[in-house]
């Protein structure tokens, strides 16, 4: 695997990927998380190419990430989604967890949905629940933009509005249209891969923080960069440490997305349709 995820890099890989999807033109990505990644299966028309196929992309070793990339039609737009992405925990770079971003500007992506699988610290949520992310913490306290400036990127990149308000609109409107009650708060991101001590749990529900986890961030920051809109959902797929007496398992966490399933796919899917 290559240790250049420069724009170049991004543009050759994407010219590869553009070599395997016929005249497709993905104008939106989605990046699936943990558990979540049975939306793919919703995509029709759907060119798969295994990340060992793709030059640049390690094929991820955690569980529930399939290692896939997929280019088809969603919602009555053209797609580019991430069935599986990279983490930091896994002994990867941060520019290696961002590059992906850049690969899919390269292609034509412009709006960008992230999800991930998240332990819930605000005491009112539950397994099962879903969250529209609001905004984050950065407590990975490192950036996949260290480096070299890479062409069209901003090098001070405003993060104000790093999860587009107009979008988060169309998500509470979109799982609105599906019945299905949502959360609206902030994710924080740390590295991983242990879950957090009950001690850290009341420190991050001190600054603010609603749900947490170990991804994201990292392809957010690359994304305003490059001036791609966001916007992104966590499935709640635990109690945080101390919120409960429960213990916190992997395991528990795939399952309760299997169950969270359909409900996102659902609201995932119409918010595509109401995309621009």
């Amino acid at each position: 695997m290559s240790d250049d995820f420069s724009y170049a890099s991004a543009e050759k890989t994407a010219a590869a990927i553009r070599s395997k999807i016929d005249k497709r033109s993905p104008t939106v990505g989605i990046i699936l998380g943990s558990g979540l990644g049975g939306l793919a299966e919703k995509i029709e028309g759907a060119v798969r190419i295994p990340y060992a196929d793709v030059p640049g992309f390690p094929v991820p070793k955690a569980l529930g990430h399939a290692g896939t990339l997929i280019c088809g039609e969603l919602g009555g737009k053209q797609v580019v989604a991430m069935a599986g992405r990279f983490h930091i925990y896994e002994g990867h770079p941060p520019a290696l967890a961002g590059f992906p971003v850049r690969v899919m500007h390269a292609l034509g992506v412009r709006t960008l949905f992230v999800s991930n699988a998240a332990g819930g610290v605000n005491e009112r949520y539950h397994a099962g629940d879903l969250m529209i992310i609001e905004d984050h913490l950065n407590l990975m306290f490192t950036n996949p933009l260290i480096g070299p400036q890479q062409p069209g990127e901003e090098r001070f990149t405003d993060m104000g509005n790093a999860y587009d308000d107009k979008l988060r609109g169309l998500l509470r409107n979109a799982a609105n249209a599906n019945g299905v009650t949502i959360h609206e708060g902030v994710y924080a991101a740390l590295f991983g891969p242990s879950y957090e001590t009950r001690a850290e749990v009341r420190m991050l529900r001190t600054l603010g923080a609603d749900a947490i986890g170990m991804s994201t961030v990292p392809e957010v920051l690359v994304a305003r960069a490059l001036g791609i809109r966001v916007a992104g959902i966590s499935a709640i797929t635990n109690a945080a440490s101390g919120v409960t007496n429960a213990p916190v398992s992997h395991a528990e966490v795939l399952d309760v997305g299997r169950q969270i399933a359909a409900r996102f796919e659902a609201i995932v899917t119409e918010f595509v349709a109401r995309l621009d």
